[in-house]
């Protein structure tokens, strides 16, 4: 098949480090709002997959058109080649959203790209009458509108690329593992430092952090939507496994740290690292981050603080915060990173961030701050 257009989405905020991702896999790319935009043959579509960390999910542009009249989407979808992708017995689910349209009917947009597709797919397989079975591989179609162009897609990767297929359980507010991968990669970690997260809950972020480490495809242990599409084949999927193995470094040694207040956190965290295989990589342990210290140097520390959104808990994180900083005193060759929504972050924590970034948990904006520790000795 020819080379397909792809879609990696992306949260607010992380489009440049989903963009350095895609580049690193060595295809030229575009970036826009929430995405990043690029072409590649049908092993991309498994390479991106399984090794893009901080991409929501991988999807394949099938066209794009203005649709101001339910007649210009029935047509224009009717018009492109939905039989290069989806098969006779293919299940193809049409999912959509609209933003700024005139077409602002979501499920009539939907029931519309449907039967297009379905009068498409008939003609292609000269198919006389009725619909399909729809008992085979899933081809789930998007219709997305915005200010009155139309883009629809096919979801390569299913469930979204933040599940990595290992962990068990969660806190209350468990941080994605996308938003996760993304924290530790804005740091000036290296797999030779030493890395701790004083905030561990589940070990979402201590996790991430030793699949970077150890180079592991953050996909490598989940399956994907298009992993039973025919046009791209088990071989090319097997190819694409072996690579991110021989890729993985698994003798690379990690000391890697995760400490929370709540024991049953820990227990949790625990069972999640035994799960994905790196129990031996990640030291977890019961502590407050007032107690935290370190003997080791030149260290990153990253974490996800509460926030003290809820009226009730404001002044106990504020305390928490003061507490942190005195804290990380001690440890003033390391460096420090802290994600929180809190306004006044950096008065109760007492220094002011070396730089802040502005970036979206779930729909809530926070800021994370950047306390930049010395450079080690070359020999360091």
């Amino acid at each position: 098949m020819k080379d397909v257009t792809l879609i990696a989405t992306s949260a607010m905020g992380l489009e440049a480090l989903v963009a350095k991702e895609v580049g690193d896999l060595g295809y030229k790319h575009e970036t826009e709002n929430g995405k990043v935009i690029f072409k590649g043959d049908a092993k991309a579509i498994a390479r991106s997959n399984l090794w893009l960390r901080t991409a929501d999910r991988i999807k394949i542009k099938v066209g794009e058109f203005k649709a101001e009249t339910f007649d210009d989407l029935f047509e224009q979808t009717k018009a492109l080649n939905w039989g290069d992708y989806i098969p006779e017995n293919a299940e193809f689910p049409v999912i959509g959203k609209s933003v700024k349209s005139k077409l602002f009917s979501v499920p009539d947009c939907q029931s519309i790209v449907k039967k297009a597709v379905v009068e498409k797919l008939k003609k292609h397989y000269k198919k006389q009458s009725g619909w399909f079975d729809e008992n085979g591989p899933l081809y789930r179609i998007e219709v997305a509108l915005h200010k009155d162009i139309c883009t629809l897609t096919i979801d390569a990767s299913g469930t979204g690329l933040h599940k990595r297929g290992f962990r068990i359980g969660q806190g209350e507010a468990p941080l994605k593992e996308t938003l996760a991968a993304a924290l530790v990669m804005l740091t000036n970690w290296n797999p030779d430092k030493p890395f701790a997260d004083p905030f561990c809950g589940s070990g979402t972020i201590p996790m991430e952090a030793a699949l970077i480490g150890q180079n592991i495809a953050p996909g490598f242990n989940r399956e994907f939507a298009s992993e039973q599409w025919d046009w791209i084949g088990k071989d090319l999927w097997r190819e694409a496994r072996m690579e991110a193995e021989d890729l993985a470094n698994y003798d690379q040694k990690l000391e890697i740290f995760g400490s929370d207040i709540d024991h049953r956190m820990i227990e949790i965290a625990k069972e999640n690292a035994e799960e994905a295989g790196l129990a031996d990589l990640i030291q977890f342990k019961q502590m407050q981050v007032r107690d935290f210290t370190s003997p080791l140097e030149y260290g990153v520390v990253v974490g996800n603080p509460p926030y003290g959104e809820r009226l009730g808990d404001k002044k106990e994180v504020e305390h928490m915060y003061r507490q942190m900083g005195q804290a990380f005193n001690g440890i003033d060759t390391w460096s420090v990173y802290m994600l929180t929504s809190h306004p006044d972050f950096e008065k109760f924590y007492g220094k002011k961030a070396t730089k802040k970034r502005k970036l979206f948990n779930g729909f809530l904006r926070t800021d994370y701050y950047q306390f930049w520790g010395p450079r080690p000795p070359r020999n360091v």
